[in-house]
């Protein structure tokens, strides 16, 4: 992959059970990841590198992660039955679709879809 300047090349979140979040994206969205050592893993699978990094302290909501997908009702349901938690149901705008949830951390993120239904 080259790199470009001012291109977002990697996003890391927090999260005190690195285990059960990766059961969590690995589950909904298929994301792979790499550990590195026994308090940080990497993901890969997701359209953006990234990572979780082990913290004891409570996630902190510093921006938001808008993923995509077409179908919002189907992986709605996958992160509901992974233990995720819908923050603010679908709602339209110009464009498209979205909703956001809470992983099992605190983290909060987006799902977006041009889809209108």
């Amino acid at each position: 992959m080259q790199e470009h300047n001012n291109h977002i090349h990697y996003v890391e979140f927090g999260a005190a059970d690195l285990q059960k979040i990766k059961e969590f994206y690995s589950r909904v969205f298929d994301w792979k990841f790499t550990d590195y050592g026994p308090d940080y893993t990497a993901f890969s699978n997701s359209g953006l590198e990234g990572g979780f990094e082990k913290r004891n302290t409570p996630a902190a909501q510093g921006s938001l992660v808008v993923l995509y997908h077409q179908n919002l009702e189907t992986v709605q349901q996958r992160i509901i039955e992974a233990s995720g938690k819908i923050s603010k149901p679908i709602f339209s705008f110009p464009g498209g679709r979205r909703f956001h949830f809470t992983d099992p951390a605190g983290n909060e993120l987006a799902v977006w879809s041009d889809a209108m239904e």
